[in-house]
């Protein structure tokens, strides 16, 4: 191993010693803002029974405290109104004094789609805890889609290898659970281009016949950059139409306004672009997606062996492996990284608290590979309350 390797895991080493040292203080301030949150929850509950009470007491005064002969003239008043309504079916007449559902998007073909949309929670914070280095970050209630805690939320990010979340869902719903075991062979111009740009690679080589249940698995945990081209190319025939199709998602997801990408991989190009509150809602919606559910949890996985590769390759998700022996209340179930000098450290996670509240923190910024993943720890431990 190179000095630097060691002068590095010295450092690692030194920053969790510190980290260690001051969680027990934190985790004393947390449980004290528990306790404080949990009574002002209560109180909340007490007062809208209060109002609830009220309301009650006030409509019961209304009805049966009413002056002799007004009974006979409300229903004459409302008899005049519908003779003035044109003739319309009554479900019109109800879906008119209806809101309109704020979750829903139409496709050109009038087929509804989802659309996801994140809510201030009442009690928002604002992350100010000197324990989070990261620039950008926000805590999402995934259950209720409230936004827990925030910082620079509405920002515009670089959102590097967070980029490869909406490549993994994008391709997922273009094929069957059948094509998985389909194969791709690699191409020179793919390899190339991870070499070129400088990506993460999982090293499959030209010529190599890989399953299309390998591009998935290196897209997500190894970051790989040939595996992300080989995806979108085995999908859409290019990158360029591939990348067409995950900005066609964004339009769907109703985030297009401030999210735009260029390519499959989260290289920088002053035109990707998004915010944490973006990722998150990306987040959501290949959490939501069984195939992408299944990729970003995995924290080993080993390729199919070919005659480039006999016995495989081995990958891991570096995330996942490293926060799993951190205390983040809960435990964190799936994740995605990503790293360019523009956007700093930046990651994606889903997690659940110990009551099993469902929640995704996005992080971008951070000064290092680690100090990212301590600030997802600290802002789960920090930020979520359980019941």
């Amino acid at each position: 191993m190179a000095e630097t390797d060691f002068e590095d895991q010295e450092r690692y080493e030194e920053e969790d010693r510190e980290y260690r040292a001051r969680y027990e203080r934190r985790q004393r301030i947390r449980q004290e803002r528990q306790r404080r949150m949990r009574r002002r929850r209560i109180l909340r509950r007490a007062l809208l029974l209060g109002m609830l009470a009220a309301v009650v007491l006030t409509v019961s005064v209304m009805k049966f405290g009413r002056k002799p002969g007004e009974d006979a003239v409300i229903p004459q008043k409302q008899e005049v109104e519908a003779m003035d309504q044109p003739d319309r079916p009554v479900t019109e007449q109800i879906t008119d004094d209806m809101e309109e559902p704020r979750n829903t998007a139409t496709e050109e073909s009038g087929e509804e789609v989802p659309v996801y949309q994140f809510t201030q929670a009442e009690d928002m914070a604002v992350i100010d805890s000197e324990e989070v280095i990261s620039t950008h970050a926000i805590l999402v209630d995934e259950s209720k889609d409230t936004i827990v805690a925030s910082k620079g939320a509405g920002e515009r990010i670089m959102p590097a290898s967070m980029t490869k979340v909406l490549t993994v869902l994008v391709a997922a719903e273009q094929i069957s659970e059948e094509d998985l075991d389909d194969t791709f062979t690699m191409t020179l111009e793919i390899t190339d281009y991870a070499y070129t740009n400088d990506c993460s690679s999982v090293g499959f080589l030209n010529g190599e016949n890989v399953t299309v249940r390998d591009l998935f698995y290196g897209t997500v945990l190894h970051s790989g950059g040939d595996a992300a081209v080989g995806l979108a190319v085995y999908v859409a025939g290019s990158q360029e139409a591939f990348v067409d199709l995950m900005n066609q998602k964004l339009e769907k997801l109703g985030i297009a306004d401030s999210t735009h990408f260029t390519n499959c991989v989260g290289l920088y190009d002053e035109a990707h672009y998004s915010t944490v509150y973006d990722m998150a809602i990306i987040m959501k919606a290949a959490v939501q997606n069984d195939l992408c559910r299944e990729f970003l949890s995995a924290r080993t996985y080993t390729t199919v062996p070919t005659q480039q590769h006999p016995e495989g390759i081995e990958i891991s998700n570096w995330f996942l492996r490293k926060i799993e022996d951190k205390d983040t209340g809960g435990e964190v179930l799936g994740a995605k990284t990503g790293y360019i000098v523009q956007s700093g450290n930046c990651a994606v996670s889903y997690g659940t608290s110990a009551d099993g509240t469902p929640y995704i923190c996005v992080t971008a910024g951070s000064t290092s590979s680690w100090r990212c993943i301590y600030d997802h720890v600290e802002i789960y431990n920090h930020y979520t309350v359980s019941e």
